[in-house]
């Protein structure tokens, strides 16, 4: 699976990253998140902060953006807490990047509903065109990382690309995925396949109709289970019922 480790803290990450700074729309998104937690709570901003962070140093390199050591220590300035505990909170969740990844990192769910529905698959089409896990083509497109569950096994097999799932793939999927991606065309994400979120593929199987209203189911003598057939609820509980709910 993921295999996680910081980019080495050397003097030339220092020279780069040191001077790290908000920018001004992240900083007034900082100042508001801040506002959400009482005084000494801001450490609980620490994922938001480190997502801002994130996305800035994406903008700054043209890529999906990481968190190098010299940003994970601006953050922990900024919330008033030891480095090592933020740095604890960016190694923990798989959506950090604690080393520098491509324009696209692309994130392979392996664990079992999707291995069971074609992981491997998958993998097979990233292999195909040159991505490794663990790495980083040599254009600098893609970064290729096997990940624990993203949470949409109903859309078995699945992959997150940078902020977007693409579900339902087979190995031809994948690869005109990537393809798109790689010639700089937009990709739809979500299902690839005749899906509309996680129901039936190709559509409704039943409650294909709307209905026009609801159906009163409270007997209020409206008539509209007449109207469709429906039988008329009973209005008033069973007098045995109604003695069991006074007594209670």
């Amino acid at each position: 699976m993921a295999e996680r480790a910081f980019a080495a803290d050397t003097p030339e990450l220092r020279a780069e990253w040191d001077s790290f700074a908000w920018d001004a729309p992240r900083a007034k998104a900082a100042a508001d998140i801040l506002t959400r937690y009482p005084d000494g709570r801001q450490a609980s901003a620490s994922i938001p902060f480190l997502d801002l962070a994130q996305r800035q140093v994406g903008e700054m390199t043209g890529t999906q953006g990481w968190l190098p050591i010299p940003v994970i220590e601006f953050v922990a300035r900024q919330l008033d807490m030891p480095p090592v505990r933020v740095q604890e909170v960016a190694s923990f969740y798989t959506m950090f990047n604690l080393a520098p990844v491509g324009k696209f990192h692309v994130q392979v769910c392996g664990t079992t509903p999707c291995m069971l529905r074609g992981s491997d698959d998958v993998l097979s089409a990233c292999f195909k065109r040159g991505l490794k896990k663990g790495h980083t083509t040599d254009d600098g497109l893609f970064t290729l990382t096997e990940v624990e569950c993203l949470g949409a096994c109903a859309n078995a097999p699945m992959v997150q690309i940078n902020d977007d799932n693409f579900e339902d793939l087979t190995e031809d999927s994948m690869g005109r995925v990537l393809d798109a991606l790689a010639a700089g065309q937009k990709v739809k994400p979500g299902p690839q396949v005749d899906r509309t979120t996680s129901c039936p593929e190709g559509g409704p199987t039943t409650l294909k109709k709307m209905a026009e209203r609801n159906y009163d189911y409270r007997g209020s003598g409206n008539g509209r289970g007449a109207e469709e057939g429906l039988s008329a609820p009973r209005r008033h509980l069973p007098r045995a019922w109604a003695a069991e709910a006074h007594s209670r």
